[in-house]
């Protein structure tokens, strides 16, 4: 966590803001208090995308999303504002560490780490799947490691399953997306399960499964190259490359 920055606001709603925990593409992430002293987690959208409709849109089917998942792997949304004149949400705060820095700061996980960390993900999901959406983004930035075992955070892109919401323009991060959705296919809970395979090989390897580079390079390889998981152990080397099947019938449910 790191000190608030000139400009920062002291408080947001009910809760003073004590420092920074991060930022995104939307917006800040602080760390604050209730007034009864709660910790919590307080996402602010930049100010200067307040005022964009599109924006408050994504930020309010964020909200929306986040309050439907309640799981034990996932942060509870305590309160939010869409509709404020700069909107923020809070969550629990959790005591944990991104899985990319964790990785970047410790190296690949260990075996029985990363099967922890499959089996907390797949709960995760599971519990996102079952009131009907798709997270569309989980990638290792949206993994927090606590404690008590993985948490999935950041429901900023998440789509209902049913109708046609699920089918949009390419949004998500290169490397962790599925073949349907870097092509603007229709999309369902498998291209989650996708992203999980490819969650695990960056566990394990601190790199995913089809490499770096710019978004172009990642699509082509991510539909027509074979994942490389030699990095995954033995033991969850078929699980994971179920899940990366380029057909996402033929991947495995949660």
């Amino acid at each position: 966590m790191g000190p608030l920055e000139h400009g920062d606001p002291e408080r947001i709603g009910r809760y003073r803001l004590i420092g920074r925990l991060g930022a995104g593409g939307m917006g800040q992430v602080f760390f604050g208090r209730s007034s009864g002293g709660r910790a919590v987690a307080v996402k602010r959208i930049h100010p200067h995308l307040a005022a964009d409709p599109s924006f408050r849109e994504r930020f309010a089917r964020e909200v929306t999303a986040a309050r439907q998942v309640s799981g034990a792997f996932t942060a509870p949304v305590i309160d939010a504002d869409p509709d404020g004149e700069v909107p923020w949400l809070v969550t629990s705060y959790v005591p944990s560490l991104p899985l990319d820095e964790g990785v970047q700061a410790h190296g690949p996980l260990p075996e029985a780490s990363l099967r922890v960390l499959a089996t907390g993900l797949a709960e995760a999901l599971a519990e996102i799947h079952r009131v009907g959406l798709i997270h569309r983004d989980l990638k290792p930035g949206n993994v927090l490691l606590a404690e008590d075992g993985p948490r999935v955070i950041d429901f900023g892109i998440a789509r209902a399953t049913e109708g046609a919401a699920a089918t949009q323009s390419i949004i998500g991060t290169p490397g962790f997306m599925s073949p349907e959705q870097v092509q603007g296919e229709h999309m369902t809970p498998a291209s989650d399960l996708f992203a999980y395979g490819a969650v695990l090989v960056y566990a394990a390897s601190g790199t995913g499964p089809f490499g770096e580079g710019a978004m172009p390079t990642m699509v082509m390889r991510i539909i027509q190259e074979r994942p490389d998981i030699a990095a995954v152990p033995p033991s969850l080397q078929r699980v994971v490359a179920a899940c990366l099947e380029k057909d996402p019938r033929n991947r495995p449910g949660t």
